[in-house]
């Protein structure tokens, strides 16, 4: 059991938590064993992202204010939030991937830039590319338009010198 001034370092720990992260995701772990609990933690950590077990009070006390709030019609039974600062698709993508292999895994509801997200959006946002993935996408982007430019551009001195050797080639064939 926690004293009171543990339960107010928790709750201020917990409210910085969830007011800094990119996305918050409410879970039931209810009948996973502590085999998969670990599993699943350490998946998330691999990702950034953070997998927390608290008492529905001490949640509700902590996400006033913040996104994770939109989530309070949720916050009974046995919850434990998950929070991401960085990539809000890699914790999405490892607990749908969890309650696939895990049927006893329920992703109850998320939070993401100030909208409540539903299980199905929360499976959406799973099939999306990664943060890395897109930042990819755009260096090759960002990247073909210069050397596109210069191939069009170097296409015109080519075709000249093209142009000059078929002439060299006449001239000699005379």
């Amino acid at each position: 059991m926690l004293n009171i001034s543990q339960k107010k370092e928790l709750v201020e720990r917990l409210a910085k938590e969830v007011s800094e992260s990119e996305i918050s995701i409410l879970i039931d772990y209810k009948g996973l064993d502590v085999l998969q609990m670990t599993d699943l933690r350490a998946q998330l950590r691999n990702e950034g992202a953070r997998l927390e077990v608290v008492k529905n009070s001490l949640l509700n006390r902590a996400s006033q204010g913040t996104d994770a709030a939109l989530m309070k019609d949720f916050y009974k039974g046995p919850n434990a939030i998950i929070f991401s600062k960085d990539d809000p698709v890699a914790p999405a993508r490892i607990l749908v991937d969890f309650a696939k292999k895990n049927e006893k895994l329920e992703i109850k509801a998320g939070a993401f830039s100030g909208k409540l997200l539903t299980v199905e959006e929360i499976k959406h946002l799973a099939r999306m590319p990664s943060k890395q993935e897109l930042l990819g996408k755009v260096v090759y982007t960002l990247n073909a338009v210069p050397i596109s430019f210069v191939n069009v551009l170097s296409g015109v001195p080519r075709a000249f010198v093209n142009v000059l050797n078929a002439i060299a080639d006449q001239k000699e064939a005379a």
